[in-house]
């Protein structure tokens, strides 16, 4: 149901003032030094490269400036392609859907947090909508990269000051999720805070592992991240076995707060042993390329629908007049391009037609008042300043700078003559755009969207399987084991994703719901095996096998392969599948729960 509420609701982010004030300097620098050259509209066109700034607020400052690289390259290539493409008049469209489904799939495929892919659709069809006898198209695409550029150097700075305040941000916020699970194990809010909480960890270990060079120098502050890290780690692990009223709960959440805030403190702290062992964090690029090319992925789902909207809309615009396709091509993508579920979509689809119907009301206000020069860059900045304080609290909110900004930026620093006019034409063109995403939505919503979660459990207890092989010797710390461990707490976050996929389904929903009991007890007990791995890594190697032994027992292993194989198959079945006593007792438990939560139910 749409609620206006969440139009104006804001959720938590981190104080963003400093961030905000250097990328209302990005997008202001250019147009400034446009206007001492004597061509604001080059500066303009140079400004858009400031939407660099939103990228890549949480990433270490040598893994930000590879990021930030690449996306302002990316952003000056976008705009030149859809600049070229406008000599091929309705052919050169397909340029611009190629670049929102590129973008599209790329950003969801590696995790690219929002605007994600929205910007780089956005630069396409700005490019197609550039006036042809004001610059080339490779220059228009120079000078966006220089805007890129420039943000980039300037979003490094930080670094000056506190050269890891993002890891100690990102392992503050661990501690403060770990806090909130282990106090609420035992109530009802016990799975959705593990969830957070795991996901919370693993966001650490990319910060403070896959996002850090191969080799790293001797460096003290990440060497006591990473022990606050795995201490925070070995709280999780306590919490996930607290099932008796004997584990002090209070006291393993003062400490993990205690631990944020040593994390965050600036400080001189204890000095810390860098720890033996490493978590690996997120897949590589490689791996998540790969993962997302396997047919029906949700990445191939959502890059489709983005192309066939952006299709659609590109002739809609072609037959309504080329100069209008751009808008109503950049308004269908913004709807689907973030591959929510239907409920969500819609949701925020309309939220986005609002947003970016009032965002144009704003551009009406800024183009009557006709800012030149230095003012321009003045109202630029503050559009700019504002979208990155609503960016991550609420996007909708954001859409209304972001296409305020976008209209002024269009204009190239020029009066337009019929305001009311342009602002009528961009209206119906959102309305036509944004119509046509919440189609493709409705007719290419996935009849067989629940099936992923089915697929998903049996990926999830195929992960525990591959795990069992290293751990049942006692052996955590390989690389290959370590890999399996990654693998298990990848499968325990994408099966909740495949869950929450199907239940935003209109069609089934009903489905999704029946397997939510088995969603949660596959949960639990994988979170059980990747503690029983932390547990097997603290006793270190001279222990690890015996630890391992006495927990499997002679038959364990093969026992606990047999019951999940079966509980493999129970998953299509329906059935109930009978748990031997040979299995490991610490895991007999979830084993059960998840047996009885694959019984179907008759209709």
């Amino acid at each position: 149901m749409f609620s206006l509420r969440q139009l104006v609701q804001l959720r938590n982010a981190p104080n963003r003032w400093a961030y905000a004030l250097s990328a209302s300097f990005c997008i202001a620098a250019p147009v400034v030094v446009g206007w001492i050259a004597g061509d604001v509209a080059a500066g303009v066109i140079a400004s858009f490269g400031a939407f660099t700034a939103l990228y890549g607020a949480d990433r270490p400052y040598r893994n930000r400036a590879i990021k930030l690289a690449t996306i302002a390259v990316s952003l000056g290539c976008a705009v030149a392609v859809g600049a070229w493409s406008k000599q091929f008049g309705i052919f050169g469209i397909a340029a611009v859907v190629l670049i929102a489904m590129g973008a599209t799939f790329f950003c969801n495929a590696l995790g690219i947090r929002p605007p994600g892919a929205y910007l780089f659709a956005l630069a396409g069809a700005l490019g197609h909508g550039l006036p042809s006898q004001q610059l080339h198209w490779w220059q228009a695409g120079l000078l966006v990269l220089a805007g890129g550029g420039l943000s980039t150097i300037v979003r490094l700075m930080g670094g000056l000051a506190d050269p890891r305040a993002p890891e100690r941000t990102a392992v503050a916020s661990a501690g403060k999720a770990v806090a909130q699970f282990v106090k609420s194990v035992g109530s009802y809010d016990e799975d959705r805070t593990r969830h957070v909480a795991s996901v919370a960890l693993h966001d650490t270990w990319t910060t403070l592992v896959s996002r850090q060079p191969a080799r790293v120098a001797d460096d003290r502050t990440l060497t006591m991240l990473r022990a606050i890290s795995r201490e925070l780690h070995r709280l999780f692990v306590d919490g996930i076995n607290a099932r008796d009223a004997s584990t002090d709960r209070d006291a393993l959440a003062a400490r993990a707060l205690d631990l944020a805030a040593e994390a965050r403190s600036k400080a001189q702290s204890s000095a810390r042993e860098a720890p033996e062992h490493l978590p690996l964090g997120k897949h590589g690029f490689s791996e998540l390329l790969r993962e997302s090319l396997v047919w029906p992925s949700p990445v191939l789902v959502v890059s489709l629908r983005v192309g066939l909207a952006a299709a659609l809309a590109g002739l809609v615009g072609a037959v309504l007049g080329l100069d209008r396709a751009y808008w109503i091509v950049a308004a269908a993508v913004l709807v689907p391009h973030q591959g929510l579920d239907w409920n969500r979509s819609l949701q925020r689809g309309l939220e986005r037609v609002i947003g970016t119907l009032l965002g144009l009301f704003l551009a009406g206000v800024v183009l009557w008042l006709q800012p030149q020069g230095l003012w321009l860059a003045a109202t630029l900045a503050v559009l700019q300043f504002l979208i990155w304080m609503l960016v991550a609290r609420n996007y909708a909110l954001a859409v209304i700078f972001i296409t305020a900004a976008a209209i002024t930026m269009a204009a190239g620093g020029q009066a337009v003559e019929d305001i009311t006019g342009l602002l009528w034409t961009r209206a119906i063109d959102t309305i036509i755009g944004c119509t046509i995403g919440i189609g493709v939505l409705l007719v290419t919503a996935p009849r067989l969207v629940a099936v992923p979660i089915p697929q998903e459990l049996a990926a999830a207890l195929r992960s525990a399987q591959e795990l069992l092989k290293f751990v049942s010797t006692g052996d955590v710390v390989s690389t290959e084991a370590k890999r399996a461990r990654r693998n298990l707490r990848h499968r325990a976050m994408v099966l909740l994703t495949a869950y929450e996929l199907g239940a935003g389904s209109r069609q089934h929903r009903d489905f999704a719901e029946a397997l939510w009991p088995a969603v949660v007890a596959a949960q639990r007990l994988l979170y059980r095996l990747h503690a029983f791995c932390w547990a097997l890594e603290e006793a270190g190697s001279s222990g690890a096998g015996k630890v391992a032994f006495t927990a499997f027992g002679a038959n364990g292993q093969a026992s606990l392969n047999a019951t999940l194989d079966d509980l493999a198959r129970a998953i299509g079945d329906g059935r109930i599948v009978p748990i031997s006593s040979d299995v490991p007792a610490f895991l007999k438990d979830d084993l059960e729960d998840l047996s009885r939560s694959l019984v179907r139910q008759p209709d």
